[in-house]
């Protein structure tokens, strides 16, 4: 009976000892998967530039490795099987399809897996946190925008980014609720470009002819496609060029704005949008003494860091227009 208590409290204080070295466990390094749904656009080559500028992936804290999803929900799931397969200790997940995306983070945290969402959010509430903007708001404000520049009434284009993505459907939302505000105004066509210059050029072009004279504005629900549209403008020599408005504030819609060809981009921050992604990986990996060391978090008081957990970190917009879009080009050099 003695040998019997003997071993049992052996072998508890041994599962006790294992239990303790697991939980206190920490890493020197740790693994990150970016699984972005594509880098062709500016955009998303912005949130991987302020990705490698991460105080925690400068100091090797964090290695981070970019999955091209290329713009296919297939592709992208595909890839979170190599993410687990090379256990990853985590995945920030940008998702081409918001609603399909959510099998895959499903995929993911039962395999051990944890994810982080940034900038699209997908349709799971096993991430481990979102950080993102509200794409309804930015909606709104291009439709006012381009609304108030033509006047109030007349016909309008509207260029949708991918079939799927809840970004595209919440700023669709915003800019029927401009609309909504003001009935005089109607959709002459309405399509997706699935964020491409190039392809919102050629629709652009289609429309033109289409609807010869009878385009008012342009509405795109993103810089590429909205830019897109401009280019056809130009080409086809319309004068003064069609009032237009996107979302990003990429580069050549700021300067574009600058030159007061586009109204306004409503510019999303993908630095913080990244950078504050990994501050929240890194926070759910190692617990709570690990601190932010990312300088997002002071950008906005709105937007606290908190103890790190929290579902959601809204980030704010902020419209770029002529008056203030110098201003963001002299902060690029």
């Amino acid at each position: 009976m003695k040998k019997t208590l003997l071993l049992v409290t052996l072998c508890c204080l041994c599962l006790g000892f294992t239990f303790a070295v697991s939980a206190g466990e920490k890493k020197a390094s740790y693994n990150i998967a970016l699984a972005v749904y594509g880098t062709k656009g500016e955009y998303v080559q912005m949130w991987i530039n302020a990705m490698a500028e991460h105080p925690a992936v400068k100091s090797g804290l964090a290695k981070t490795t970019v999955f091209d999803g290329e713009y296919s929900h297939i592709r992208q799931d595909d890839q979170f099987n190599t993410i687990i397969a090379q256990k990853f200790d985590a995945a920030i997940f940008i998702p081409i399809d918001s609603t399909a995306g959510g099998a895959t983070v499903k995929k993911s945290v039962e395999a051990g897996v944890p994810v982080v969402g940034s900038n699209g959010p997908v349709t799971s509430d096993l991430i481990v946190s979102y950080i993102g903007s509200d794409d309804v708001e930015a909606g709104y404000l291009v439709g006012k925008a381009v609304i108030k520049a033509m006047g109030g009434k007349g016909n309008v284009v509207i260029l949708e980014g991918p079939v799927g993505q809840t970004g595209p459907m919440q700023r669709g939302e915003g800019m029927l609720k401009a609309l909504a505000e003001n009935p005089t105004v109607k959709v002459l066509e309405s399509k997706t470009a699935n964020w491409s210059r190039n392809e919102a050029m050629d629709l652009m072009q289609n429309w033109l002819v289409s609807h010869h004279d009878q385009i008012n504005g342009i509405f795109g629900q993103n810089d590429e496609m909205a830019l897109g549209a401009l280019a056809a403008v130009k080409s086809a020599g319309i004068q003064p060029v069609i009032p237009s408005a996107g979302i990003d504030g990429i580069s050549d819609a700021v300067r574009a704005v600058s030159r007061k060809e586009m109204l306004i981009s409503v510019r999303q921050d993908a630095f913080t949008q990244s950078q504050g992604a990994l501050d929240i990986a890194l926070r759910h990996l190692i617990g709570p003494e690990y601190k932010p060391m990312s300088e997002c978090w002071k950008l906005y008081p709105e937007m606290p860091w908190g103890d790190g957990t929290a579902k959601l970190y809204s980030v704010p917009w902020t419209i770029v227009s002529p008056d203030n879009a110098d201003k963001f080009l002299e902060e690029e050099r």
